[in-house]
C-alpha cells in the first residue's frame, strides 16, 4: 500500500512539473497584436488578455480609459504614436506593471499626469504640445530607462533636473516648436547619445548649440538648417569648446562653399568621426582651400549625396575628399563617377565606395595608397576583372578587397593582384568557372555565392592558404574537389544542384570541419545513401544539419529529412539482390518443373486443349457434313486388335456409352451384318459412323483386318475431306515394328495428334471426355436439319427447272 502511496505522489509530482514547464512556455510567448492604419477612434474592445505587444499607431484615437489598459497585464509594448491623445489618465497605466516600451509621440498631449511603470526602458512623448518639460519631474523614479524622446516650447533648468539623475543611453529632443531655452539646461542631461530634430530657433541658438556640444560624446542634428546661418567665429568658437567624438548631421540642403566651411571648422575640432547623410549639395562648385592638418578625425562617412550641380571641375570635388589625411572614408550611394588617387602617401586604411558609379580605370597605376587595407568597390560599374586586380596591384598593405555586385568578366587575361589580399569578396558578379584562374594566390577567405559557376577547372593552381570557401547559390552539381584546397576548414556550397554528394570529397578533405549544403535538390535514391551516412557519424560537420536538408526527389518523398530517409540495403546492393530475387525465382523454376513433371500438369493441358480443338472441329465437321448429305447411324466406328478386345469391351465402351445409350459406338462383332462380305461390312460401318477411332497398339499393326479399317477410314478423309478420325494410343508402338505396308499409320502419327492412354487412374476422366468431345453429337437433329437442307435444294431445283420452262415459252412466243 505504501508503495502504491507512492507511486501515486510522483505521478502526481511529474504532471505537476509538466503543468508548470507548460504554464512558463505559454508565459514566455510574445503575442503581438497590430491595429495601425485601422481608422480607429477608440480603443479596440477586443484585444486578447495574453497580448504582450500592442500597435496602435497611425489612427484617430482621442482618449484613453483605466479600463482600456487595466486588464493586460502581461503587456510589454505599447505603441500608441501618430493618433490624436489630447491626455492621460493619471491611473491609466497602473496595472501595466511588465510594461517596458512605451511610445506616445506625435499626438495632442499638453499635460502629462500619469504614473508610468517602473520597468519602463524606453519612452518617447515627442512631437506633442507640451509647453514646457514639467512631465519630466514624473520621470525621476524611472532607473531603468534607456531612452527618452521629449520636446517643448520652453527648456528650463528646474525641468531637465528632475532626470538628472538617469544614465540614458539616448535622447532624443525635438526643437520644432522651441521658443526659450534656458542657459545650461541640457547640460543637466547624462546621456551617451543626443539627438536633436528640427531646430528652426534663431533666438538664443548660440547659447542651445553651446550647452549642446558639451553635453555628450555623441551628437546627432537633423533638419537643423538654422545652424548653418551661425557666424563662423560663433562655430569656432562651438567647435573649440565642444566634447563631441562622434557627430551625425542629416537632411541638410546647402551650398559647396558652406558645406567646406563648416567641414573646416570640424576638422579641427574634436570630433574624430563625422557622418554627413541625406544632404543637397547646392550652388557652384569651385577649388577652395582646405586645411588638412592639425586634425583629431580619423573617420568620415558621406550617404546619399544628391547634386543640383551639373556643370563643374570634378577633380575638385574628388581631390577634397582623396587629400584627407584619415584612416576610414565612407561615400557611398553618392553617384560618384571617379576618385582621385592621393598626391602624396595616404593615411587610408579603409575605403568604402559602394552603390556608386565608378568604372574599373579608378586607382590604375596609384602608388600613394600603400597604407590601405580594405578596399569597398561594391555595386559600381566594374567590367573587368583583369583590370580590378591591377587597380590593387601597387596597394601593399591591401588584405580585404570587396567587387561584389559589379558585372564583372574573366577572358583570360593576366591578373595582377596585390599579394597581400587575403579576403576577397565576389559575390552576384556574374563569374563563371575561370574566375578561379584569376584569384590571389594567398587568399584566405573568399566569397563566389550568387554566380554562374558549375565547377573547379582542372587547370588552376593550389590555394594553399585558403580556409574559408562560399559557392552558395551557384550551379554545382557536386562538391567541388578539395585537392586544390588543402586547407579549407569552412565551405558554403547550399542552394546549388547538388542531387546526391559524392563521399569522395569528405574522404579527401579531412580538414574541413564545416558545410554548409542546405538548400540542395536531393535525390532520395540510393546514391545518396553513403553521403547520409558519412554525415551521421559526424553530424556536427553539417551547417544546419538535419533541419535544412530534406529530399526533393522523388516527389513522394518531397520535403523528408535526409536523417528520416531510409532504403533498405538490397534495392541497392546489387550482390544481395541477385541472391534474393534471382535464387527464389530459380527455385520457384525448379519447383514448377518438378510439379510438372511428377503431376503431369502439361498432360493436361494438352488434353484441354485437345478437347478444345476437337470442339471447334465437331462444330466445323457438322457443317460440312450437312453440305454432304450424309447420314449416320452410329456415333463412332471402333476398330482393333483381338488382342486389345478385352480393354475395348471392359473400359472403352463402358466409358463412352455409358447408360444412357447417347453414344452409339459400331463394333463389328455386334454390328457387322451376317453373310455380307467382311470388306463390305468395314465399308458399310465407316460410312454409317459419324466418327471411325482405332485403338492403335503393337497389336494393331500385326492385324491385316484392321489395315483394311484405316485404309477405309483414310480413303474417306481424303475424298469427302472430313475430320472422322480419331487415333487412340493404348500401348507405344515402336518405329521399327510399324511394317512399310502401313505408311499410311506412319504418316498418321506424325502429322495427326492423337490420345494416349494414361496409366495413371486420375487421368482417366479427363480422358474419356475428350473422346465424348470429339464424337458427341445429335444424330437425330443432324438427321433433320440435312432432310430440311435436302428439301430447300429440291425446292430450289424445281424453281429453276420452272424458270427455265417459262424462258423456252417465252422464246417460242417472239419466233
Amino acid at each position: 500500500m505504501a508503495e502504491f502511496i507512492l507511486l501515486l505522489t510522483t505521478i502526481a509530482s511529474v504532471l505537476i512539473v509538466a503543468h508548470c514547464i507548460e504554464h512558463q512556455l505559454i508565459k514566455d510567448q510574445e503575442l503581438v497584436t497590430n491595429y495601425s492604419y485601422n481608422s480607429l477612434v477608440s480603443f479596440p474592445n477586443n484585444v486578447s488578455v495574453e497580448t504582450t505587444v500592442l500597435d496602435l499607431s497611425h489612427n484617430n484615437i482621442t482618449k484613453l480609459e483605466t479600463t482600456d489598459l487595466n486588464y493586460l497585464l502581461r503587456l510589454k509594448v505599447l505603441n500608441i504614436s501618430n493618433n490624436l491623445l489630447a491626455e492621460l489618465n493619471k491611473e491609466i497605466f497602473d496595472s501595466n506593471k511588465r510594461l517596458e516600451h512605451l511610445d506616445l509621440s506625435y499626438n495632442k498631449l499638453e499635460n502629462v499626469s500619469c504614473t508610468f511603470p517602473d520597468n519602463l526602458r524606453y519612452l518617447d512623448i515627442s512631437y506633442n504640445n507640451f509647453t514646457t518639460l514639467s512631465v519630466c519631474k514624473g520621470l525621476g523614479n524611472l532607473l531603468k530607462l534607456e531612452y527618452l524622446g521629449f520636446g517643448a516650447q520652453q527648456i528650463l533648468q528646474s525641468d531637465i533636473e528632475a532626470i538628472s539623475p538617469l544614465k540614458l543611453q539616448h535622447v532624443f529632443l525635438n526643437l520644432d516648436t522651441l521658443t526659450h531655452y534656458q542657459n545650461g539646461s541640457l547640460l543637466m542631461l547624462n546621456t551617451d547619445y543626443l539627438h536633436l530634430a528640427s531646430l528652426s530657433m534663431k533666438k538664443d541658438i548660440f547659447s542651445l548649440l553651446f550647452d549642446v556640444v558639451n553635453v555628450s560624446e555623441s551628437l546627432e542634428l537633423s533638419n537643423c538648417a538654422y545652424v548653418l546661418y551661425i557666424e563662423n567665429s560663433h562655430l569656432t568658437a562651438i567647435a573649440d569648446n565642444s566634447r563631441v567624438i562622434n557627430f551625425t548631421m542629416n537632411g541638410l540642403s546647402l551650398p559647396w562653399d558652406l558645406l567646406t566651411s563648416i567641414l573646416q571648422v570640424i576638422w579641427h575640432s574634436s570630433v574624430k568621426t563625422f557622418k554627413l547623410s541625406e544632404f543637397t549639395v547646392q550652388g557652384v562648385i569651385n577649388k577652395l582651400q582646405f586645411d588638412y592638418s592639425n586634425s583629431s578625425m580619423t573617420e568620415v562617412h558621406l550617404n546619399n549625396i544628391q547634386s543640383k550641380v551639373f556643370f563643374f571641375n570634378q577633380t575638385i570635388l574628388y581631390r577634397l575628399f582623396s587629400e584627407m589625411n584619415i584612416k576610414t572614408l565612407i561615400i557611398t550611394s553618392a553617384n560618384f563617377l571617379f576618385m582621385e588617387c592621393p598626391l602624396k602617401p595616404s593615411n587610408f586604411q579603409f575605403l568604402d565606395f559602394s552603390s556608386n558609379a565608378m568604372p574599373d580605370d579608378v586607382f590604375q597605376n596609384c602608388e600613394t595608397l600603400i597604407n590601405l587595407k580594405t578596399l569597398i568597390m561594391a555595386d559600381n560599374k566594374l567590367q573587368r576583372l583583369a583590370k580590378v586586380s591591377s587597380m590593387t596591384n601597387k596597394m601593399i598593405s591591401l588584405q580585404h578587397i570587396d567587387v561584389s555586385r559589379n558585372q564583372l568578366d574573366y577572358k583570360e587575361e593576366e591578373c595582377s593582384w596585390s599579394q597581400s589580399i587575403t579576403k576577397m569578396n565576389l559575390t552576384l558578379c556574374s563569374l563563371t568557372n575561370s574566375v578561379f584562374k584569376c584569384l590571389p594566390k594567398n587568399i584566405t577567405w573568399l566569397d563566389l555565392g550568387k554566380n554562374d559557376i558549375t565547377f573547379v577547372p582542372l587547370d588552376i593552381t593550389y590555394f594553399e592558404k585558403l580556409e574559408y570557401l562560399n559557392l552558395e547559390f551557384n550551379r554545382f552539381f557536386d562538391l567541388p574537389d578539395c585537392t586544390f584546397f588543402p586547407h579549407l576548414i569552412v565551405l558554403q556550397v547550399d542552394h546549388n544542384q547538388i542531387p546526391y554528394p559524392t563521399t569522395e570529397f569528405i574522404h579527401k578533405c579531412n580538414n574541413v570541419s564545416r558545410i554548409n549544403m542546405e538548400g540542395n535538390p536531393f535525390h532520395c535514391f540510393c546514391e545518396i545513401r553513403t553521403f547520409i551516412g558519412e554525415v551521421k557519424k559526424s553530424p556536427g560537420k553539417m551547417i544546419n544539419w538535419p533541419e535544412k536538408y530534406v529530399c526533393e526527389h522523388p516527389d513522394n518523398l518531397r520535403g523528408v529529412m535526409l536523417a528520416d530517409f531510409y532504403m533498405p540495403e538490397i534495392y541497392c546492393n546489387i550482390y544481395i539482390l541477385v541472391p534474393v530475387i534471382v535464387v527464389p525465382i530459380i527455385f520457384a523454376l525448379v519447383l514448377l518443373f518438378i510439379i510438372c513433371k511428377y503431376c503431369d500438369v502439361p498432360w493436361y493441358f494438352k488434353m484441354i486443349w485437345q478437347w478444345t480443338q476437337t470442339k471447334h472441329r465437331t462444330r466445323t465437321s457438322k457443317s460440312h457434313y450437312w453440305e454432304l448429305g450424309r447420314d449416320f447411324d452410329f456415333h463412332a466406328f471402333v476398330s482393333y486388335s483381338e488382342h486389345d478386345a478385352s480393354w475395348v469391351k471392359e473400359i472403352m465402351l463402358p466409358s463412352i456409352e455409358k447408360m444412357d445409350n447417347s453414344i452409339r459406338i459400331c463394333q463389328h462383332e455386334r454390328n457387322f451384318l451376317p453373310g455380307r462380305p467382311i470388306v463390305e461390312n468395314i465399308i458399310n460401318c465407316i460410312e454409317k459412323s459419324y466418327k471411325s477411332i482405332f485403338v492403335l497398339s503393337p497389336h494393331f499393326v500385326q492385324s491385316e483386318w484392321c489395315h483394311y479399317e484405316l485404309y477405309f477410314a483414310h480413303q474417306q478423309l481424303f475424298t469427302e475431306k472430313t475430320d472422322n478420325l480419331i487415333l487412340i494410343l493404348l500401348e507405344q508402338i515402336p518405329q521399327y515394328i510399324i511394317p512399310s505396308k502401313y505408311s499410311r499409320l506412319k504418316s498418321l502419327m506424325a502429322k495427326r495428334t492423337y490420345l494416349e492412354w494414361p496409366k495413371e487412374k486420375s487421368k482417366h476422366g479427363l480422358f474419356w471426355a475428350n473422346v465424348r468431345a470429339a464424337i458427341s453429337i445429335n444424330l437425330s437433329d443432324l438427321h433433320h436439319e440435312i432432310s430440311q437442307n435436302d428439301s430447300q435444294a429440291l425446292l430450289h431445283d424445281q424453281e429453276d427447272n420452272e424458270d427455265d420452262q417459262a424462258a423456252v415459252s417465252a422464246g417460242r412466243t417472239q419466233s
